[in-house]
């Protein structure tokens, strides 16, 4: 798929209206992840690229009422279908370029974005914008609810070795945009990488 912001508005805005119902058993992976990534009550975090935002009320129960969430998506049509599903009384929803975003620097204790990295424009640039919203010591999760060979089999193609999503690529993205990688996990069930704000 193109990464420009018109095909992917493109991609998603037909699919925004039936997207959870397409993936009707992905909350508990949702919620493992935000475990693993370990919000504590009180944190301000980010959903970036947030879609239907299934990932909110498990980012809300994290945080408490005195923490702050945010969900910020490029797509409105997908934003639509988190206010229909009832998720914006779990976070502010922002529409927004999650390589750009109208966020004050150091602010967040944590980014979580799931499948959203395959989606940048320039990964390099989107993951140094999360490090810069986000405090020194802050949290970043890279989550998908299945693995990268059961995505690839789902949408009929074999994964790629320079995939950028593999263990090599991903650690030297993340580093080059101001990230230590703590965990990387690729398994039929989750792919999930956990990271540290350096500096």
């Amino acid at each position: 798929m193109s990464h420009d912001h018109t095909h992917v508005r493109e991609f998603f805005t037909p699919r925004a209206a039936t997207w959870d119902s397409r993936f009707p058993d992905d909350g508990p992976a949702y919620e493992a992840a935000v475990r693993a990534l370990g919000p504590r009550p009180g944190d301000a975090v980010l959903d970036a690229g947030c879609g239907t935002g299934r990932a909110l009320p498990a980012l809300r129960a994290a945080v408490g009422p005195a923490g702050t969430v945010l969900g910020a998506d490029l797509t409105e049509a997908m934003l639509a279908e988190a206010v229909r599903a009832g998720r914006r009384e779990a976070g502010a929803l922002l529409l927004a370029d999650a390589e750009r975003l109208p966020l004050r620097t150091g602010g967040l204790d944590a980014v979580f974005a799931a499948g959203l990295v395959s989606h940048l424009a320039d990964p390099v640039a989107g993951v140094r914008e999360w490090a810069r919203v986000v405090r020194p010591g802050g949290t970043l999760a890279l989550f998908h609810p299945i693995g990268r060979a059961a995505l690839a089999a789902r949408q009929g193609r074999t994964v790629a070795p320079d995939d950028l999503r593999a263990e090599g690529p991903v650690t030297a993205l993340l580093e080059a945009g101001g990230w230590r990688v703590r965990s990387y996990a690729d398994e039929p069930e989750r792919y999930l990488v956990l990271a540290v704000r350096t500096g």
